[in-house]
């Protein structure tokens, strides 16, 4: 009987056509790159990449412009430019990958299920899996804008693809909604190829992206930047012929009276991203409410062992050159994990949870599972502030401390805490990372 079992089993098994390896890293973005081509140095030979594109490189193929990878190769590259060195590494090491690979499944056991033209449906049982599936944009749909639904309304990143990939021009005149980066690096993008920028609105009242964008991309090409103001309606029955904005206050409702129209044919959508977590949500993957990233230790290692997180899927990065440092991590982790039979270091016996206080919104990772190595905080805050006082608490004791001229939320900061701070947090089991608003 148990012999007609296992006959079933394989016979199953074969129709699936289930394999069997070591790491799986879904997503062949920089991340997901970066954390191969770090695992494959870190002694790991049985992997594949599976990205649904049809090249490597992610995001980044259509990020055409300049200001790449001054941290991690210390020269200024384009997006295609920085994706070509990690895609070359990953090429010359031989690190098997798959493209158009949807990755339609995955279970708390790591069994992944992913479709593709040229392999079918294929199920892989994996010892470990490292997510890194990036980013999606906020669409239309979920910022509840009034009005008709005209053609010529786009997220920021779709009108990249149509002008950066495609050669087409969304539109001549132009009003963007959000001061994202894309957005913000979009405004710039369009001017140059010809259209007219009305203006940038902002809901907030500061920009969501990175100063030097601001600096590059709006105040060079003279677009004026409306922050505390957004689009109340959408005009146009089969294209959008216009726009209204509105003030907004404190509680970023509109205010009556305020309304002013813009005449358009085009709006475009930079209103933020979202960590791509459908995959990790099927996997029983616990996700953190501010970061709609999972909840990940310094290994970057998942409630779910052996599943690791890094790049956007985790929480949205200002700089690639940071997600390729997260990647590498990843990478090392994924590794040690595969090595240890299926467990990361945790030397110190306790784990230290990390939390955010003051001004601070979230830190990653959310805890310390090994305190005898250093380990990188990262953190975004939640409005701007000059000459903010950084600190890490513990039992009420600093252990931590640092001033910086300036903090904004569109810009991600990030502190070391040494083993030696470390050591004397293990106690309370407790760490508070935060800026706190001066008394008035």
């Amino acid at each position: 009987m148990a012999n007609v079992k296992k006959s079933v089993k394989n016979r199953n098994e074969e129709a699936e056509n289930v394999k069997k390896t070591s790491l799986v890293i879904i997503g062949g973005g920089p991340a997901g790159m970066a954390a191969a081509v770090s695992a494959y140095e870190h002694g790991v030979r049985d992997m594949v990449i599976l990205e649904r594109d049809l090249h490597l490189g992610g995001i980044l193929n259509q990020c055409i412009h300049a200001g790449f990878g001054l941290h991690k190769f210390g020269e200024e590259l384009t997006g295609p430019e920085y994706a070509s060195r990690y895609a070359e590494k990953v090429i010359s090491l031989g690190i098997p990958y798959k493209l158009g690979a949807m990755v339609t499944d995955i279970t708390p056991e790591k069994r992944i299920t992913y479709l593709s033209e040229e392999d079918g449906k294929v199920t892989l049982d994996a010892d470990a899996v490292i997510l890194a599936m990036g980013a999606r944009e906020r669409s239309r749909g979920a910022l509840n804008i009034p009005g008709t639904r005209p053609a010529g309304v786009y997220t920021a990143g779709t009108a990249q693809r149509y002008v950066n990939i495609k050669g087409l021009m969304p539109g001549k005149k132009v009003v963007i909604l959000g001061s994202g980066d894309i957005g913000l690096i979009m405004a710039r993008r369009m001017t140059l190829e010809g259209a007219e920028v009305k203006a940038v609105c902002e809901l907030l009242p500061y920009s969501g992206g990175l100063a030097r964008n601001i600096a590059q991309c709006l105040d060079d090409f003279g677009i004026p930047l409306m922050l505390s103001h957004t689009v109340t309606e959408i005009h146009g029955k089969d294209r959008v012929t216009g726009v209204t904005i509105s003030e907004v206050d404190e509680r970023r409702n509109p205010i009556p009276g305020t309304e002013q129209y813009i005449e358009c044919d085009t709006l475009l959508l930079s209103c933020g991203l979202l960590p791509e977590n459908e995959l990790s949500k099927k996997a029983g993957v616990a996700l953190d409410r501010v970061t709609g990233g999972a909840v990940v230790n310094d290994s970057r290692e998942t409630s779910v062992p052996g599943i690791f997180s890094c790049g956007n899927v985790l929480h949205i990065h200002d700089l690639v050159d940071f997600v390729s440092d997260e990647g590498e991590l990843c990478g090392i982790f994924a590794a040690e994990y595969l090595e240890n039979n299926g467990k990361t270091a945790e030397n110190t016996g306790k784990t230290i949870k990390v939390k955010a206080g003051g001004i601070v919104r979230y830190t990653v990772p959310m805890s310390i599972a090994d305190a005898s190595r250093d380990v990188k905080i990262f953190f975004r805050v939640g409005e701007n502030m000059r000459d903010a006082k950084i600190e890490a608490v513990s039992g009420g004791s600093v252990i931590y401390s640092k001033t910086k001229k300036r903090v904004a939320p569109g810009e991600m900061e990030n502190i070391t805490l040494t083993s030696k701070m470390l050591a004397q947090a293990l106690e309370n089991g407790e760490i508070t990372v935060r800026i706190l608003k001066p008394e008035l």
